[in-house]
């Protein structure tokens, strides 16, 4: 179906190509550039929020160190715990007058400790208390001069939260809690009661309380960057709190359906890249960093969705501009594909024309200096050579007719000298000459063979049979003085394809190398079975003779070499042991062919190794019997 809107020419074919090319490059940078720097700005926004909130996260967990560093001192002092266990049975501190076992003293300089310790401590603790468990007698030390009311031990006791703080096995977080001491309302705080033991028993003695001001998280955020449509949370324990118009408030998580994202993106470990559902349905993404040393603390803040807008407008714009440039290349590079390339070939289409027409003429001005330069050369020389082609052509016809008449007469031939001797073997016969009669026969046989086929393959029976009107020749030669014997495995070895003439060159070196230089009579023994290659089922020839065998050197130059072919006579000149077993690898490969061992003075036997593969060809329906 689009065949309508496929060029014909080639001109059109480029310019459709390069477009779609210019397209495709536009589509995949476009969609690559997008998909990447949107995870890239997605990735660094989620850095720099994470960068964020650890900066102030680890402001926050220094001086939460201090903090809790100074609370664990009150309750563990020995100055303070002196105090402590002197004041515990005391209803109320003696006046001057009364004061007769000198405990004003004692508490004078233990508040003063108390001073000094706190204000060489952490800015952000606004109250401090220590008490003993009769509530009347307590040291406090304050941010505020005229924040230290008489009733402070009292009020802090009877606050919600105290029992709580005080019976936990450990510092325990509640959240902030409002101030209700002082007469003008201050910012919320958070408190730590611990109690206070006997420095040498588990008893009770007092406790100790620290306020912790709620400036320890906005000074640090006064500068945070929030844009207007992201959220800060800060967790505490078992409270969450928004930071709005510079203080704290307290809500429930404004969002659900929090899942881990499968690319953290995180800088650090411990933060966390949570995937959220706001509470009206629209999917953000929050990141949580934990307050390193204080369990239960964390901060959160969920990403600005319009700011990553605003930079992912900043880079569609970019990603807009390269592919703008990428489709202007694409137009320049029409151009000049257009006329770097279909100008010569203009000028290649009129010559061709020309030449159709009749004018063979060179061209000279065709042949430049790039590829289409070779085209224009190889046009030309088509041009000076075509009359030749033409003439050739004639000559070959008229050689094809000759080769026809040559082959059609080497045909004749050998039909003609195998009945000539059909004639002689039965003049032979008539006389009773019947050595005569069998070496004609033997003969006959063996050119009608020679002449009835040109296939290269033959069944074994066929091969066979060659070599025996070949060996009964040679056996009147010899004057019966060798022998040869035949062991087929089995009757369907006759049927296995064999190479025309691959027993006989092996028969005849058996005979003029092996049996004639003993002097006296010998025997070849002609063996066929199967084997197996690489598990694959083969055939092997085994011609053995007891001559007088040859050395690893005449092994070696046999199968290397053809030596022995000046030997032969001229009909078998060609088909050598060696060519036969070219033959055979050649086809096959080289776990086959011929392999040769032998006993210098006691034997030689030739293995032939090929497929084992029934001769489709073969027809015959008996075997003879040999």
């Amino acid at each position: 179906m689009w065949k309508p809107f496929s060029p014909k020419t080639i001109r059109g074919k480029i310019m459709l190509l390069t477009a779609a090319i210019t397209l495709l490059i536009t589509v995949l940078t476009t969609t690559v550039c997008f998909s990447v720097f949107q995870s890239f700005l997605r990735k660094n926004q989620i850095q720099s929020t994470e960068f964020s909130l650890q900066v102030v996260s680890n402001n926050i967990a220094a001086d939460m160190k201090d903090i809790i560093y100074f609370s664990k001192w009150c309750f563990s002092n020995d100055t303070i715990l002196d105090y402590l266990e002197t004041f515990k049975n005391q209803d109320k501190l003696p006046t001057i007058s009364k004061d007769r076992d000198s405990l004003r003293p004692v508490a004078l300089s233990t508040h003063s400790r108390l001073k000094e310790e706190y204000y060489r401590s952490n800015e952000y603790m606004s109250r401090v208390i220590i008490s003993s468990n009769n509530i009347n007698n307590f040291l406090q030390v304050s941010a505020a001069a005229n924040d230290s009311p008489s009733y402070s031990a009292k009020a802090i006791s009877q606050e919600s939260f105290f029992n709580r703080l005080y019976e936990a096995n450990d510092f325990l977080w509640i959240g902030l809690v409002k101030d209700s001491l002082p007469k003008t309302s201050r910012e919320p705080y958070i408190p730590i009661v611990r109690p206070a033991y006997n420095k040498f028993d588990s008893e009770i003695i007092g406790w100790t309380y620290v306020e912790i001001s709620s400036r320890l998280f906005t000074d640090y955020l006064s500068a945070y960057p929030l844009p207007s449509d992201s959220m800060l949370f800060i967790t505490l324990g078992e409270k969450t709190y928004e930071f709005h118009k510079g203080g704290w408030q307290e809500v429930q998580k404004p969002y659900t359906n929090e899942e881990k994202l499968a690319e953290n993106n995180a800088l650090s470990k411990g933060t966390q890249v949570l995937s959220i559902t706001m509470n009206g349905g629209e999917k953000r993404i929050l990141v949580e960093r934990p307050v390193e040393g204080m369990e239960g603390w964390s901060l959160s803040q969920v990403l600005s969705e319009q700011q990553f807008s605003q930079q992912k407008y900043l880079y569609t714009l970019l990603i807009m501009g390269i592919c703008f440039a990428i489709v202007s290349l694409g137009v320049l590079l029409v151009f000049l594909l257009n006329r770097i390339i279909m100008e010569p070939i203009r000028k290649l289409s009129r010559k061709i024309d020309d030449i159709s027409a009749g004018d063979f003429s060179m061209d000279r001005s065709m042949e430049w200096d790039h590829e289409l330069g070779q085209v224009g050369r190889g046009i030309n020389n088509m041009s000076e050579n075509i009359v030749t082609l033409m003439e050739k052509r004639v000559d070959d016809e008229k050689q094809k007719k000759d080769l026809e008449y040559q082959i059609l007469q080497s045909q004749i031939n050998p039909h003609f000298l195998y009945n000539t001797l059909n004639s002689i073997k039965w003049m032979a016969t008539i006389q009773n000459a019947g050595g005569i009669a069998d070496m004609i026969t033997a003969l006959a046989r063996l050119l009608k063979n020679i002449s009835k086929g040109t296939s290269s393959m033959i069944s074994l029976k066929e091969e066979l049979a060659l070599v025996k009107d070949y060996f009964l020749i040679q056996q009147y030669r010899y004057g019966g003085g060798v022998a040869i014997e035949y062991s087929i495995e089995s009757e369907d070895l006759y049927d296995c394809e064999i190479h025309r003439f691959t027993l006989q060159p092996i028969i005849e070196n058996a005979l003029f190398h092996g049996i004639e230089p003993k002097g006296m009579a010998g025997t070849i023994a002609v063996t066929a079975e199967t084997a197996a290659v690489s598990s694959q089922k083969a055939l092997k020839i085994t011609v053995r003779d007891n001559g007088v065998g040859m050395s690893q050197d005449t092994i070696d130059r046999i199968l290397l070499e053809d030596g022995d072919a000046q030997n032969k006579t001229e009909f078998f000149r060609h088909v050598g042991i060696n060519n036969v077993n070219k033959r055979i690898q050649h086809d096959f490969g080289p776990e086959y062919g011929i392999t040769i061992t032998s006993r210098p003075g006691d034997f030689t036997a030739m293995t032939i190794l090929r497929p084992y593969v029934i001769h489709l060809e073969n027809t015959s329906s008996g075997k003879e019997d040999l």
